[in-house]
């Protein structure tokens, strides 16, 4: 239905503009300057506690500021002392792998957080494909390939720091995966000798083209301690598991032209014909692997750009929800739902459908009054004439997730019904959690009418899209405080990720226990209870809790849902709950 559609862009456009920093709104009238806001849909991401320039004024770019060598030598002594967590997390985990060498020491010789702070704001604006738009396309990208990574390729430490996932959060994802989770047999091709052996786990990744890199790249990534801990490698021979045992010898070995001994020298002077071939390649594929590993070219230069917005405010109701979701130790994925009742949109005849248009602005801000992001957006909802009594009843969803840093920011919404000229604002302050490494703590419980699992090229980008999973119509609280409402008919899913799992010394695998409980609020009674291990979902310190349960046998009321984890290494203990009626 075009009213769902509806929603879900406008949701889309407004979670993803939130960024870093808090201000005062006014709730009557406001002149916000725009930046650059991150989103999936449609904002400008400039996701860090950068300020934009105050309008009508320019600043200098720091990498094109001269230093004396005196200054620089300070600066490096200033920066062991000065330079906070926020700004070594950003440059050692962030960015780590597409800063470059020049943009670093130029980081490096800035001496107070200000600069620093500019520095960050024209970094990414830097790689925005679209300046002209309000959103940051790449910055967007860049924080979902973080969240996927460590989603998927976690083996004891976060999948960021894994060799998958730095070429992954690089490059993306490949055009062609070849896995094998489990090695196996392995018929070797003529031009790795021929024969038979058995293999350690690995995969081959294939991109058609990596620019400054070039055409038809293949990498393939070796797991030689079965453990999830697959390594980058330009070794043919390091997948075989019987490279150091007897037996597994290559057709080219069985006949006497080489031995394992030269197989493992990669200048053996009695090498195989195919092996003295992979030799004759050796420089190229060190210079394809260091060109891989390089930082990506930055395509687009500096870039500044100022835009004022006049707000006008009156009432109309909305309501807005913020969720927390962890994307690296010091950047945390914000989605802000936005819901309005249809009944409070005006809608007009044309053409035999009734339409109503809605116009969005978001601001976010800093304790310091900087605005970190802006966002603005037009929704239409187009409805047949003979369903709109039925669509009044229903309300509309916007959706959009933005990357902020741990801290205090404030947020401000605008609402405006364009056919009856209502507006409505919404001022909020928000406390974005810090997720430490070693303390276990889990991202927002959110309730959703259903899940779903988006196809790979869809992964962590569109409306309602957390990861691999779609979360489609999730319930917000209402704005008198009452719980999210859900029909008896209906299912309700829950989504949730638990972090920061510590790993077992021996085994390096995590271990946990999680416990679902629900109680009516009336009677302070326990209607559901169910338990599960972490053992089943994977070793790594990050798992993803996704459950769907019918409510028919539910009578109607006010319950509370409790997730409990107990971390059987760190012996640590959260137990994050919601509340939720059925109707």
């Amino acid at each position: 239905m075009k009213l769902r559609v509806f929603a879900w862009s406008v949701v889309l456009s407004l979670a993803f503009t939130l960024s870093t920093a808090f201000a005062v709104a006014q709730n009557s009238a406001a002149t916000p300057s725009d930046g650059k806001s991150p989103t999936p849909g449609q904002a400008t991401a400039s996701g860090n506690t950068a300020a934009p320039a105050q309008t009508g004024s320019q600043s200098a770019d720091p990498l094109k500021r001269p230093l004396t060598e005196q200054q620089k030598k300070a600066n490096s002594k200033a920066l062991k002392q000065e330079l906070s967590g926020t700004y070594k997390k950003w440059l050692s985990q962030d960015v780590i792998y597409i800063i470059s060498p020049e943009e670093k020491a130029a980081f490096k010789q800035l001496s107070n957080d200000e600069e620093r702070d500019q520095f960050i704001e024209q970094f990414w604006l830097r790689r925005d494909p679209t300046p002209d738009t309000p959103e940051n396309e790449y910055k967007e990208e860049h924080y979902r390939r973080i969240a996927y990574a460590n989603e998927h390729y976690a083996a004891g430490i976060p999948g960021w720091k894994t060799d998958r996932g730095r070429i992954y959060i690089m490059w993306g994802p490949a055009d062609q995966i070849e896995s094998h989770p489990t090695g196996g047999t392995y018929d070797r091709p003529q031009s790795e000798g021929g024969g038979e052996t058995t293999t350690y786990p690995y995969e081959d990744w294939r991109y058609r083209y990596l620019e400054g890199v070039g055409q038809n790249i293949e990498l393939e990534f070796v797991d030689p301690c079965s453990c999830g801990d697959y390594h980058l490698t330009t070794d043919v021979n390091e997948k075989d598991a019987l490279l150091h045992t007897p037996g597994g010898a290559t057709m080219e070995e069985q006949m006497g032209l080489g031995t394992k001994t030269d197989r493992l020298d990669p200048f053996a002077a009695n090498a195989s014909p195919s092996q003295g071939l992979q030799n004759s390649k050796e420089f190229d594929k060190l210079e394809m692997m260091a060109k891989v590993q390089a930082p990506p070219p930055v395509k687009f230069k500096d870039l500044e750009e100022v835009v004022s917005h006049k707000i006008n405010v009156n009432l109309m109701p909305f309501e807005v929800r913020t969720d927390f979701v962890k994307v690296t130790g010091d950047t945390v994925l914000v989605p802000v739902t936005l819901q309005v009742k249809n009944k409070d949109i005006t809608f007009i005849s044309k053409d035999g459908i009734q339409r109503g248009t809605v116009n969005i602005f978001g601001r976010v801000t800093g304790i310091t009054g900087r605005v970190a992001q802006t966002f603005e957006d037009t929704v239409q909802v187009d409805v047949p004439t003979e369903l709109l009594e039925k669509t009044i009843e229903h309300s509309s969803l916007y959706w959009k997730a933005i990357p902020l840093r741990p801290g205090r920011y404030r947020i401000d919404v605008v609402v405006k019904d364009i056919n009856g000229d209502r507006v409505g604002t919404w001022s909020h302050g928000i406390m974005v959690p810090e997720f430490n490494e070693d303390k276990l703590a889990s991202s927002s419980l959110i309730l959703a009418d259903q899940m779903e699992k988006v196809a790979s090229k869809n992964v962590g980008s569109g409306s309602f899209v957390i990861g691999e999973t779609k979360l489609a119509y999730p319930h917000l609280d209402g704005a008198d405080g009452k719980p999210a409402s859900f029909k008896r008919d209906q299912r309700m899913s829950l989504w949730m990720q638990v972090y920061n799992l510590q790993s077992d010394e021996k085994t390096k695998k995590s271990s946990a226990n999680i416990e679902y409980e629900i109680v009516n609020m009336a009677n302070n009674q326990a209607v559901l209870h169910s338990s599960e291990s972490t053992d089943a979902m994977g070793s790594g310190d990050q798992v993803t809790l996704e459950k769907s349960l019918a409510l028919n046998a539910f009578p109607p009321g006010v319950y509370k849902l409790t997730v409990k984890v107990d971390d059987n290494v760190s012996k640590q203990q959260i137990a994050p709950s919601v509340r939720f009626a059925v109707e």
